[in-house]
């Protein structure tokens, strides 16, 4: 599949200082119905954005997702932990967030984000603590250099599996890669028959 090449954002960021958010918190169960990535977005941390009623919670910062250059969601460490789950950045993509930063990405969450073209960014523990008070401030992620940039003067490196960045840099996913082997593969086996 085709995704959209990420090669350095400057956005916002939304700050959810909460640690241990887990899947069913990003995407509610109830919500895993569809197999769809568009629309999904509405349903992004639903519970935390919208009351009973289903009217939007004015006080939840994740309501300011996509909207006014807020891409970016910084998050409690432990982000992303509990049931593997496709559908959790799928919604945050549709929601508008292009990266998340945390000390602590969950592992299966980081492989599903990267996998669909959002970039988890794991920093150091007194980066992360900056961030976490500083909702609104503008940060520049640029996936080349593995570097975040903020507040003028702070900078912070951070680390992405060689093969996912090369595939969000060039905009394709694993499969993606794959099919432009193709006439590699064919070729290779013209050999072997």
């Amino acid at each position: 599949m085709s995704l959209k090449s990420f090669q350095n954002l400057t956005s916002r960021v939304i700050v959810l200082p909460e640690d241990n958010i887990d899947t069913d918190q990003i995407i509610p169960a109830r919500f895993l119905t569809t197999t769809e990535r568009s629309g999904l977005g509405k349903a992004a941390f639903y519970d935390w954005r919208y009351d009973d009623a289903g009217r939007p919670r004015n006080q939840s910062p994740l309501n300011l997702a996509g909207q006014g250059g807020h891409a970016i969601l910084v998050a409690g460490s432990n982000f992303g932990c509990g049931s593997s789950r496709e559908h959790a950045p799928w919604a945050l993509l549709d929601l508008g967030v292009k990266a998340v930063i945390s000390s602590d990405i969950a592992d299966i969450f980081k492989s599903n984000a990267l996998k669909n073209g959002l970039l988890p960014v794991e920093v150091d523990r007194k980066t992360h603590r900056r961030l976490l008070k500083a909702p609104g401030e503008e940060v520049t992620i640029d996936l080349e250099t593995q570097t975040v940039r903020f507040g003028g003067k702070w900078q912070a490196v951070f680390k992405v599996d060689s093969f996912a960045r090369y595939c969000l840099l060039e905009g394709v996913d694993p499969l993606g890669f794959l099919m432009q082997q193709l006439p590699a593969i064919k070729e290779f086996e013209k050999g072997r028959a």
